[in-house]
């Protein structure tokens, strides 16, 4: 299997770097990491829905967890043992339709 520049493991120096316009993730345990808090069960169910067709979209998905209105995301490229640009990339993605404010 080719590698491609998305599989390619970064750097705590690089996800330290692209984390600084990466608003409201962290880097910890090898992953990125996220919470959203939304209104109430349903609004927190229709962003999983449209995080999962952009999950789909990259061959990318997350390992999240759902309690009533919280969200919590992981992401780590499991073929590259650790974070790739293609879990920043992600994240960009769910910031977008979540609506993450700066």
């Amino acid at each position: 299997m080719i590698k491609t520049s998305k599989m390619i493991k970064l750097t705590e120096k690089e996800i330290a770097i692209k984390l600084t316009s990466l608003q409201d993730w962290d880097y910890y345990d090898n992953a990125l990491h996220t919470d959203f808090e939304f209104d109430n069960f349903k609004d927190c169910m229709s962003a999983m829905n449209r995080i999962a067709f952009e999950c789909e979209a990259l061959n990318h998905h997350p390992d999240w967890t759902n309690v009533y209105n919280t969200l919590d995301i992981k992401l780590t490229t499991h073929d590259a043992d650790g974070v790739t640009e293609l879990d920043f990339q992600l994240a960009t993605r769910i910031n977008q339709i979540v609506e993450v404010e700066e």
